[in-house]
């Protein structure tokens, strides 16, 4: 009997089939609840790429021990799967002179349908995203005033061409970039914190942007010269004549068709002015000016005048290098600083007057290849010619444009 109930091969292909039918079914369950946690994962990389750039956008805005919640909120307002269970975001900011990383990860759970027969209730997704705010060293003008309306400004006739560079504004006023009259402006790239009250005359080869995150000063941290007395008092040229590095009290002043050449160094202008009268000729290899005030009961500024023959390039070494116009942080803000020479007027390097008011028009005949414009406000009110080619004066770049993602 025993044997014969071995031996008997009818009906034992139910139990076998019911046996293997539960893997089976656990298989294609799977398979089903994986394709589902894989598109839960797939929104949750999109939502966190486009929170990640947001974010980035607004990097210099938002408080340190708010990113986290400035992300929560960005990533909630648009992530819409109620199936995404713990949902987890975090995001931190890294700042580094060569840009901004704004680094966010996401994680969830997705429950199982299908998986819960082999003991599996819940998958687990994750995402990661960061993205670099990086800095293309093509920026030649900054205006820095945070709030001022025009605080650039193209007026009049004025052409401004930027070769291969970029404007920046941080003002955040709806008419922040103002392009008046016939005034034209082109170049690499056209970035600001506010508004433009009008784009007609703006050629931008790269994009115009409004509503970016501020460019920080890339020479906020250089301190003034430490200095004491007077080399100089009230020094003008009135010939042709060549002059050393030193403190000059009551500025410089060069007289219509008077030469001056200027040796290599640091020129401290305690009060004053370094005024160029139309007609006269200025030059200088390796220099930076200083404009301040100790001694003198006026802070010294710049008045060049129409037609003058400037041709000064800055000093490559020390604190100041890069910078052949550096003006006193506590000057009263909009400073007049006045570089109206015209056709024949060459500053190589930065003009750095944090709270000036720079008014500029030359360079349009000369053969610029770098220049840097940085003040509290920038105005150009002629025809004049940037660019930034300054690998050999040791400018510091700056920009806020190029922007990439990495999941």
């Amino acid at each position: 009997m025993h044997s014969r109930f071995l031996a008997d091969q009818h009906g034992g292909v139910a139990p076998i089939f019911a046996l293997a039918l539960i893997p089976m079914i656990g298989l294609a369950g799977a398979a089903i609840d994986y394709s589902r946690a894989n598109v839960a994962r797939t929104a949750l990389q999109a939502t966190l790429d486009a929170t990640t750039l947001m974010v980035a956008k607004d990097a210099q805005l938002i408080p340190p021990n708010q990113v986290n919640t400035r992300a929560n909120e960005l990533f909630n307002a648009s992530f819409g799967r109620d199936d995404v269970q713990s949902l987890q975001v975090n995001a931190t900011i890294t700042t580094a002179t060569a840009g901004t990383t704004v680094t966010a990860t996401a994680g969830g759970s997705v429950a199982t349908t299908f998986m819960q027969m082999l003991g599996r209730t819940s998958m687990d997704i994750s995402a990661r995203a960061s993205v670099v705010t990086a800095n293309d060293g093509l920026g030649c003008v900054l205006s820095l005033n945070p709030h001022a309306s025009g605080a650039a400004t193209a007026q009049g006739t004025a052409s401004v061409k930027l070769n291969g560079c970029s404007l920046y504004d941080n003002s955040d006023d709806p008419s922040a970039l103002t392009v008046g009259g016939s005034a034209t402006v082109t170049a690499d790239f056209v970035g600001v914190v506010g508004g433009i009250g009008s784009s007609t005359g703006i050629t931008a080869t790269n994009g115009i942007r409004t509503r970016i995150a501020p460019v920080t000063d890339p020479y906020a941290d250089v301190v003034m010269p430490v200095f004491s007395g007077c080399d100089q008092n009230n020094f003008t040229a009135k010939n042709t004549v060549t002059i050393n590095p030193g403190v000059y009290c009551g500025g410089i002043g060069v007289n219509a068709n008077a030469v001056l050449t200027l040796n290599p160094g640091m020129y401290i202008l305690d009060g004053g002015s370094f005024t160029v009268n139309g007609g006269a000729t200025v030059s200088g290899a390796g220099v930076t000016l200083v404009f301040t005030k100790k001694t003198d009961k006026d802070w010294a500024t710049v008045t060049i005048n129409g037609n003058a023959n400037v041709n000064l390039t800055p000093m490559t070494y020390g604190p100041t290098k890069g910078i052949v116009v550096f003006a006193d942080r506590n000057m009263p803000q909009g400073t007049s600083f006045k570089f109206n020479g015209g056709a024949n007027q060459y500053f190589a390097g930065a003009i750095y007057v944090p709270t000036g008011a720079i008014a500029f028009s030359g360079g349009a005949d000369t053969a610029t290849t770098c220049t840097q414009i940085i003040g509290d406000t920038v105005t150009f009110s002629g025809n004049s010619n940037l660019a930034i080619d300054c690998s050999r004066y040791n400018t510091r770049p700056f920009s806020t444009k190029v922007m990439r993602v990495a999941s």
